[in-house]
């Protein structure tokens, strides 16, 4: 096979290389190797035959990893993989953790979970895809670390199955924070990730070691609400402010939503997307991704929800006339201006969602006019029926 190295670019004095195999291809590295180290430092001739080295290590390695024509999709284990075009970039194999040549090698990457992988080791990938247990297990584990123990394991990756040991013989034993569980080097590479469990239970949000596929799984769950903390650690609100804040926050944009989807300005103006990329905060009030808490702990969340908060209530009272005659008089005052139910200084019927002063209501210890009227025309509905 021409190897295309006979040109003067790669002469040598010991003549041109000519290699039909592998081996032959082994032996002319070695060759230019020791040629390097004899011929003197930073000589023309020292550079040209670097140049060869590379060029010939190049062709060794199209020979163990050829370029076939590779199909762009592959479906394995409900990873969809797509193959890669980019050459510049250099990535590492997640099943056997060498880098991926994209100059010279096939790669592809999952579309669902980003598990990349060369071509040639895509057959021998055991492990499903992350994404498709997301889909269909979305919880998280809520045990801080809940470690069985190596010899549970029988020593053992709790993914692959290799043999394993604290001692790093045969390989090293490696423990996942979010697991519990002990892997070998190559499903674990010491990367870090913030503990769902430790924030729950202790607001920590110090990264931990985890395992690949804890890393990929942690990754796709981090915007999902699926944290129901009033049930999960009620009094987590007891000691984290910032929580007690979002809540109200929360709580108030839920209020004002059916102001928005009866309104055509705001439907117009589509002030609702404006959390678009936290769907629940206009759903409910009380579940929370793992990236709301992360964003809550840095201050993040407080400041762009406050925003939008302010956005909303200054388009239901002063921008929309629509928006303000949906608005309440405290029929026991009789004063003051027009009432809303997420005003701060307000009590809301839980009856009949009327809206009072707070001084004035007190949680239904006074009893509300619009209640007293709703019973009272209903009675005289009967009476007239009889």
């Amino acid at each position: 096979m021409d190897l295309g190295l006979a040109e003067d670019h790669f002469s040598c004095p010991m003549g041109s290389f000519v290699a039909s195999d592998i081996e032959q291809l082994k032996m002319a590295i070695e060759e230019c190797k020791k040629l390097i180290l004899e011929l003197p430092e930073h000589s023309e001739r020292q550079k040209d035959t670097v140049v060869k080295l590379i060029h010939l290590r190049l062709k060794l390695q199209e020979l163990k990893d050829p370029e076939e024509d590779e199909p762009n999709l592959r479906v394995l284990l409900e990873h969809r993989f797509s193959k890669e075009k980019s050459k510049s970039v250099k990535q590492t194999c997640d099943k056997c953790s060498t880098i991926i040549w994209g100059l010279i090698q096939t790669w592809y990457t999952c579309s669902g979970c980003y598990y990349r992988c060369h071509s040639k080791c895509m057959n021998l990938i055991t492990k499903p895809c992350v994404k498709s247990k997301v889909s269909h297990q979305s919880e998280y584990e809520l045990s801080i670390c809940p470690e069985i123990g190596l010899d549970r394991q029988d020593y053992r990756c709790a993914e692959c199955r290799t043999p394993i040991s604290l001692r790093g013989v045969p390989s090293e034993a490696r423990q996942c924070d979010y697991t519990g569980q002990y892997y070998c080097s190559t499903c674990h590479w010491n990367d870090t990730a913030i503990i769902p469990a430790r924030v729950i239970h202790n607001w920590e949000f110090e990264q931990r070691k985890v395992c690949r596929s804890s890393l990929r799984y942690l990754g796709l769950m981090m915007p999902r609400p699926v944290l129901k903390l009033k049930e999960i650690n009620p009094l987590l609100f007891n000691f984290v402010e910032e929580l007690v804040e979002i809540r109200k926050l929360r709580q108030d944009i839920l209020l004002m939503k059916p102001y928005f989807i009866t309104c055509k300005e705001a439907m117009e103006a589509r002030l609702l997307l404006q959390l678009q990329d936290r769907q629940h905060f206009v759903e409910n009030d009380d579940m929370y991704s793992l990236q709301d808490l992360i964003d809550i702990s840095s201050g993040r969340l407080s400041c762009s929800l406050t925003e939008i908060h302010t956005t909303f209530a200054k388009h239901i009272k002063l921008d929309c006339e629509r928006c303000q005659a949906k608005g309440f008089v405290c029929e026991l005052c009789k004063e003051g201006d027009i009432l809303f139910p997420f005003d701060s200084h307000t009590s809301v019927c839980h009856d009949c969602s009327a809206v009072f002063h707070r001084d004035c209501y007190y949680d239904n210890s006074t009893t509300c006019p619009r209640c007293a009227r709703m019973t009272e025309r209903k009675q005289d509905d009967v009476s007239e029926d009889t």
